[in-house]
């Protein structure tokens, strides 16, 4: 994937984070895709994105720490989102 792809995928996960579909999510995932998402390598996009396909309530709940976080989502993605969530 070339730099030209890699920055159309972060664009394309940037506006998923702002666009969600309840207001909190938007904020709370658009400002991390805004501080987080240039510096993240294609495998880190690749954990974001995976991410996002997932319901609000069940990010919500994993990031907020109300509910485990699925062994197959608790990766650096997700405890940046958690600290990102202490933080903000």
């Amino acid at each position: 994937m070339d730099a030209d792809q890699i920055d159309l995928r972060r664009k394309r996960l940037r506006f998923r984070s702002w666009h969600r579909g309840t207001k909190e999510m938007d904020i709370l995932l658009g400002n991390f895709a805004d501080r987080h998402l240039a510096a993240f390598t294609p495998v880190q996009l690749d954990r974001y994105d995976a991410l996002l396909q997932n319901s609000d309530p069940d990010l919500y709940g994993w990031i907020s720490g109300r509910d485990a976080v699925p062994e197959a989502y608790d990766h650096d993605v997700m405890g940046l989102l958690q600290n990102f969530r202490i933080k903000t």
